[in-house]
Order: C-alpha cells, then sequence, then structure tokens
C-alpha cells in the first residue's frame, strides 16, 4: 500500500483498539465479553490487513479484509450494546468518548474501503497490481460455486440487517399502530415512518447521540417511550434486543409481552397538546391552558383540528374501519345533555331541594333511633358503598337500612346537606376552575336523584307496597332513568375531562410544564389510555369539596413527557396504499 492508506489502516487500528480498552469491564456478567470479541476482531483486522496484506502482499486475502472492514462499525456497535447490557451502563461523558471514536472509526473504514476496491487498489498500489497479475488462473469447481454464492447471499442479507439497524437506530423506524388511540389520523394495523434523526436519536443502552434539532409544536404526532413501564437496565437490555427483532422482520415479529403474554403499548404513538410552560386543564371535552404571560385559563382552539369525540359522525367509508365506537350518537348527546343541566344548576336552589328531601324523609321515617357520633356518621358507608353505581342499585336496601337502623336518619341528613358550607359567595367557581367546579355539581346532581329516590322508596314502603311493586313504580323508574344517565356520565369523567395540570403548589400558586416536556394524547379521546391515565384504578372522591362526596373509580394521573422519550415523529403512511399519506395537523385525511 502507499503510505497514505497505512497511515489511514494504522489509524482505524489504533481506534479499534483503544475502543477495546474502553470497553474492559470487571462485572461478572454479559458485560466482561465485550473487550474479549472486540480485542479479538482487531488483531484479526491487524493479522489479516496489515501483516498478511501490506506487508507480505498476499492479494488473495484482499476480498477477506474488505469484509472485515464492512464489519467493523457493525461489530462495534455489539460491543457497545454488550458493555452496556450487564448489571451497571457507562456514564454520559463515557458514552459520548466511545461514540465518537465509533464514529471515525467507521468514517475512515469506509474511506479506506473506497481506496482498496478493485478499481482504485491497483492504482494506488503497484506492488497488488504486480501480485495479482502473477496469481494462477484456478477453476472453481461447481460445488465451489454454489457455497460461494450461498456465502455472498449471507453476506448481502447479514449486512442489509446491520445496515436496517443503523438506519432504524438513527434516521427513521416502522411502525405498527396496535391501537384506535389516534382515529381518525391513525387505524389499526395502519404502518407509518417514523422520522428520528432529528429527535436526537440515541445509541442503544445510552442517553449520549445525535443532537435533537426538531422544536415540537402542538398538533405534532410524536413516537415516544410509554412512561408506565419501568425503566431498568434488565427492562432496557431486554427492549432493546426485542426492538431489534422487531426492526429486523420490518415489524412483522414484535416479542415486546408483558408478564401475561399481552402486547406491550411501549412505544406510543400520541399528539402534542401540552407544551413546555403551561398549565392545563380539561373540562367538557375542552382543552384550556395558561402561562405565566397569560394567567386567565384560555381555550386552546387548536383542538378542534384532531380531537375525536364522537365517532359516529365520521365518513361512512373511514367510520366503517373502525373496530370499536366507544358511544353511540344516543350516548353522546345523553353526555352533552348532562353537562348541560350540570352547567345550568343553581346551587342554591339544590340546597334548598337537598333540605326539602331530609325534612320530607323525616316525615316517612317515624322510626325511633338512637343518635350516633360524628366519627360513626362518616363510617356508616365506606367509599366503595358511595360508588356512584352502588348508590343507585342499592338504593332500595339503602333507604331499608336508614330507616331501621340507629343513626341513618342522621347519616342521610349529613349526606344530603355536607356540600352546601362550600358554595362558593359572589357566583364564583369552586375550586377557582372549571374542572373543580363541574364535578362538584355532578356530585350535587348525584346525590339529587339518590336522595329522590330514597324519598320514593320511603313512601312506597310506608305504604306497604311490595317489593315488586317498588321496582315497577313509574315515578321511581323515571328517577331510575335519570340515575343511569348520570352513571354513564360518572363512567366517562375521566375520558371527557381532566384536572388543573400540574396541579398548583400547596400555597395554590400555578405551577407548569417543566422545559423540554410535553402534554401528549390521543385523538380518540374516549379510547384513549394516554398521559391523562396510569394503568392502576383507584376509588376517590368525584369532588374534593364535599367530605362525603360520592365517588368513583379513577385512573386519572396526568403526567408529562420528557423530551429525551421522544424517539422519532410520525410522518407518514405508507400501508395499507389506500390511505398512503402523509400525517397532518387536523383532520384532512
Amino acid at each position: 500500500m502507499n503510505k497514505k492508506l497505512k497511515i489511514l489502516q494504522l489509524s482505524i487500528l489504533i481506534l479499534s483498539a483503544l475502543f477495546s480498552i474502553l470497553h474492559i469491564s470487571f462485572k461478572l456478567d454479559i458485560s466482561i465479553i465485550a473487550f474479549f470479541i472486540s480485542t479479538i476482531y482487531t488483531v484479526i483486522i491487524f493479522y489479516f490487513g496489515y501483516i498478511r496484506l501490506d506487508k507480505n502482499i498476499d492479494i488473495k486475502k484482499l476480498s477477506l479484509v474488505r469484509k472485515l472492514y464492512q464489519y467493523l462499525p457493525f461489530v462495534q456497535i455489539a460491543i457497545f450494546v454488550l458493555r452496556r447490557a450487564g448489571a451497571k451502563g457507562c456514564s454520559l461523558s463515557f458514552d459520548i468518548i466511545c461514540e465518537v471514536i465509533w464514529i471515525l472509526s467507521s468514517v475512515a473504514s469506509i474511506v479506506f474501503l473506497y481506496f482498496i476496491d478493485d478499481k482504485r487498489i491497483y492504482k494506488y498500489c503497484e506492488k497488488f497490481s504486480n501480485a495479482k497479475s502473477s496469481l494462477p488462473v484456478i477453476e472453481k469447481n461447481i460445488k465451489k460455486k454454489i457455497l460461494i454464492e450461498i456465502l455472498e447471499w449471507v453476506d448481502a442479507f447479514v449486512q442489509a440487517a446491520f445496515t436496517v439497524t443503523l438506519i432504524n437506530l438513527f434516521v427513521f423506524q416502522l411502525y405498527e399502530i396496535p391501537s384506535e388511540s389516534m382515529v381518525s389520523e391513525f387505524l389499526v394495523k395502519d404502518r407509518v415512518v417514523g422520522v428520528k434523526i432529528f429527535s436526537g436519536p440515541k445509541f442503544p443502552l445510552s442517553d449520549a447521540g445525535l443532537p435533537q434539532i426538531k422544536n415540537y409544536k402542538r398538533g405534532d404526532i410524536v413516537i415516544f417511550r410509554n412512561p408506565h413501564y419501568k425503566k431498568d437496565r434488565q427492562s432496557e437490555v431486554k427492549n432493546f434486543v426485542y426492538q431489534l427483532v422487531y426492526m429486523l422482520t420490518f415489524t412483522g415479529v414484535n416479542l415486546n409481552v408483558d408478564e401475561y403474554g399481552n402486547l406491550k403499548a411501549d412505544p406510543l404513538v400520541k399528539r402534542v397538546t401540552g407544551m413546555e410552560g403551561e398549565q392545563l386543564m380539561m373540562q367538557d371535552g375542552v382543552l384550556y391552558c395558561r402561562t405565566k404571560n397569560s394567567p386567565d385559563f384560555q381555550i386552546v382552539n387548536e383542538e378542534n383540528k384532531w380531537a375525536e369525540w364522537n365517532l359516529n359522525e365520521l365518513p361512512k367509508d373511514l367510520k366503517a374501519k373502525v373496530r370499536d365506537i366507544p358511544l353511540t350518537n344516543e350516548q353522546y348527546k345523553l353526555m352533552l345533555e348532562v353537562e348541560k343541566n350540570r352547567n345550568a344548576l343553581n346551587l342554591i336552589d339544590c340546597a334548598k331541594e337537598a333540605k326539602e328531601i331530609v325534612s320530607s324523609f323525616k316525615k316517612y321515617n317515624l322510626a325511633k333511633q338512637k343518635n350516633i357520633s360524628e366519627e360513626e356518621i362518616t363510617k356508616f358507608y365506606n367509599l366503595n358503598d358511595l360508588y356512584a353505581y352502588n348508590l343507585f342499585a342499592e338504593n332500595d336496601k339503602i333507604c331499608r337500612r336508614i330507616m331501621s337502623v340507629d343513626g341513618g336518619n342522621q347519616w342521610f341528613e349529613k349526606f344530603m346537606t355536607s356540600w352546601i358550607d362550600n358554595i362558593p359567595e359572589d357566583f364564583d367557581l369552586v375550586g377557582n376552575n372549571l374542572y373543580d367546579d363541574a364535578n362538584f355539581r355532578l356530585n350535587v346532581m348525584i346525590k339529587l336523584t339518590f336522595g329522590k329516590l330514597i324519598l320514593r322508596d320511603a313512601k312506597l314502603i310506608k305504604e306497604g307496597m311490595s317489593a315488586s311493586q317498588i321496582i315497577r313504580d313509574e315515578q321511581r323508574l323515571a328517577l331510575m332513568k335519570e340515575a343511569e344517565s348520570l352513571y354513564i356520565y360518572v363512567i366517562l369523567l375521566d375520558r371527557r375531562n381532566m384536572p388543573v395540570f400540574p396541579a398548583n403548589d400547596t400555597n395554590g400558586n400555578p405551577r407548569y410544564i417543566p422545559e423540554n416536556n410535553y402534554f401528549l394524547m390521543g385523538d380518540n379521546r374516549f379510547n384513549s389510555l394516554d398521559m391523562r391515565h396510569s394503568y392502576d384504578q383507584n376509588i376517590v372522591n368525584i369532588s374534593l369539596f364535599d367530605e362525603m362526596s360520592v365517588t368513583y373509580y379513577t385512573n386519572m394521573s396526568p403526567q408529562f413527557v420528557p423530551t429525551k422519550d421522544i424517539i422519532g415523529t410520525a410522518s407518514l403512511r405508507f400501508w395499507p396504499l389506500s390511505r398512503f399519506g402523509f400525517t397532518n395537523k387536523g383532520n384532512e385525511n
């Protein structure tokens, strides 16, 4: 080789040796083999590339040397992963140093391969040209030709697989949509291209990588790691292996399952709906935000471009492809009617009605009861007993109990009126925000309907009606229909609304989404388990401003997503061909 090629090859060998040294591990786990593999590969390159080819002018090894240098970047990526696949990873600064060496080594290898190509090597190296001309012509038998052909096909496949992996890691990746959370932008089984290069892609099992260029805006559809799953080293190693298989099979094989064998929702595809520096709230399907510079909540008008609430209004051809439509058109209208009635409530009139119900109930319930303490009253029914469904479904049993058990009248009066002292003056909002005020009103509506059912039950019981007659009573049936509407709304509560997020501090001062963080939701709001929700449910009060509030089961637990967990933007639907096209900020499909 000429002097320049020698220097280039020696530079690659030095970088490869340095890469090996940096990957020494003293932990007795899988990371310990990284150094040995790297060292062995470097020695092989040195022997065949520098000793046999360059020093001894063994021209027959030229093809092998090319293959060794072609695989060097891939082998070093594998070594990088192995070193970090053990119990402990490496520091960010250490990772950056290793990645810089990998880049330098890879670029130098590509340049070296360019010059040792058949079209150039003999031009630059006269000794190689002379050696080639002196080689005897050997006729290859059929078996050897077939074997060489097979090896070339295997080599082509392996190199293609490694190349695809690098492209998927740093440039773009293919994803298959697993759910209907992004209807109508995406349907189940849609294949999308996620562009990663502008989102600061990271090296496997590392926080170091390319710089982030993309500045996300409200409405961007992003692909991100699901924050609901733990991210310890063991799970991250498994995730990388599963993603590798997923990428190499072009989304055909997905091994990323949970302990029950169900596919994990990771990564997720959602839309940016909340920006850094904002405090959010959603009420009646309307998203509001405020910032330090604009302290009053304002409607986020862009939401109308993409938020889907009533899938029944989708175009017929698109609606036919949707597997699950959570609400019928009638149920959707019923929900709107509940919201309309709730917002129109006059809380002063409601307080009078609650007191009248209590007074009337006492007239029907003439049984002598001993008074119980305040503490015993609060324990009369637990959180599960006060669950909206149980209150309505068990109203006749509850009525009979509070008519016969000591403290029943006290509990009923306390339950029906415990919210009254929290009615705000001067028409202010309960909790000073729409969400708390709306939940306070919903709680009142449920209590009044429940109270009227108890009152009707008590009257019918006093009149000596049988259980079957009570169930068929028309007035009671009308109240049960009203109760059903309210309960349906309770079921939809966490999909339709969201409390102030991030929540105010203990002094009531607003807090905002931190820098380099975003809030994400699915477009199909009634069918999206997104950053509004956790994967666990617990029972809580519907209203924080009523000590004896009606309760419901909630998974409401809003959280933001840091930029480092956003791995790309969903830019193109490429399959099925009938839905081929770029994604939009809106519903122009």
